[in-house]
């Protein structure tokens, strides 16, 4: 085996554990529109701060097995993989700037809100695009770069890939995030 085989495998463990912890904090998100209290969502609060922590190391991962095999087997001037190293920086700003922004939101507003019942803030936070938006966006953006590497597309078809897979994303979680709204407007309100 080669060394191109070895790097091939941490890039795709790297892959893994991105996707794997994306999945356990759309879990998370699951849970926290479904709690009624404070005490059923802070575990999975707490479960989604210590699973972010995989983020940057799937995108370090990604990043230096993907440059180890362009620098010795492709070239730099891909489409799919320039829009690899687009999708890794747009994972890295939505996950380490909006969803990161927002969650610090959501937990200051449980720390407001006390034991019981979520009130309307709590409860809206729960519910807020920059945590659905990103994580589905971000999952879906991943999936669009998988098929770009296994299609290996010019630049229109990688471009349109990251474009649908950001779209169905994005859609996903505002259809999630509206379902729920009506259901909110009939929860009791913390008193």
């Amino acid at each position: 085996m080669n060394t191109y085989h070895y790097v091939l495998y941490v890039h795709l463990l790297s892959l893994f554990v991105g996707i794997g912890a994306g999945s356990v904090l759309l879990t998370c998100l699951f849970q926290l529109r479904a709690a009624g209290t404070v005490e059923q969502a802070v575990p999975w609060g707490m479960v989604s701060g210590k699973v972010a922590k995989l983020f940057p190391v799937a995108i370090l991962g990604l990043f230096g097995t993907g440059a180890y095999m362009t620098s010795d087997f492709w070239t730099w001037s891909t489409p799919w993989i320039d829009l690899g190293i687009a999708a890794l920086v747009l994972l890295f700003a939505q996950g380490g700037g909006i969803a990161e922004h927002t969650a610090k939101k959501l937990q200051a507003a449980m720390r407001a809100n006390g034991p019981g019942p979520l009130g309307p803030e709590a409860r809206r936070l729960t519910l807020h695009p920059g945590l659905w938006v990103v994580e589905l966006s971000n999952l879906c953006v991943v999936f669009a770069v998988v098929w770009n590497m296994t299609e290996k597309p010019g630049w229109g078809g990688s471009i349109a890939a990251v474009l649908v897979g950001y779209a169905v994303g994005a859609a996903l979680a505002l259809g999630i995030t509206r379902s729920t709204k009506p259901e909110l407007a009939a929860a009791p309100e913390a008193g």
